[in-house]
């Protein structure tokens, strides 16, 4: 047991979390992703899972340690519902209170196409798999840093 560490936050989660570097990027999805074929193009090469839990509390747990990044215009990305994607579904919405609570009012969910967001997500650290049925439950976090204390 680890004292102030989101009890969501596996050994195997942890450790992926830790080993990223700035500017490396995480996705999480849902329960439809095609998680073993994307996850096996990834840097880590494996899938992680969150059974049963959704992607906004994943994204509750991966924000308590992970800083999003300050230095690219956009550091949070969700998966563009097709044919609308100017359309937010609830999942997005409750993903997107969970990045302002996190990291602040700053850091708006950018768009991407589907097909886009499976090749995002292969040049991605890793993938984290949500019990998530909802559809559209797919999001990208870019790593920051976290500064020296002044």
């Amino acid at each position: 047991m680890l004292k102030a560490i989101d009890p969501l936050l596996n050994p195997d989660l942890l450790y992926v979390l830790a080993s990223m570097g700035h500017g490396d990027t995480i996705a999480i999805v849902d329960s439809n992703f095609p998680i073993h074929s994307v996850a096996q193009e990834t840097v880590y090469g494996h899938p992680l899972r969150l059974d049963g839990v959704s992607a906004p509390r994943a994204a509750r747990a991966v924000l308590s340690v992970l800083p999003l990044d300050t230095f690219i215009p956009t550091a949070a990305f969700r998966m563009e519902v097709v044919g609308e994607p100017e359309k937010w579904t609830d999942v997005q919405h409750e993903f997107q209170k969970e990045v302002f609570d996190a990291e602040g009012p700053a850091f708006k969910l950018g768009g991407i196409e589907r097909f886009a967001f499976y090749e995002a997500a292969k040049k991605s650290f890793a993938v984290l798999q949500t019990g998530e049925g909802r559809l559209y439950g797919c999001f990208l976090l870019t790593k920051g840093v976290i500064p020296p204390k002044a």
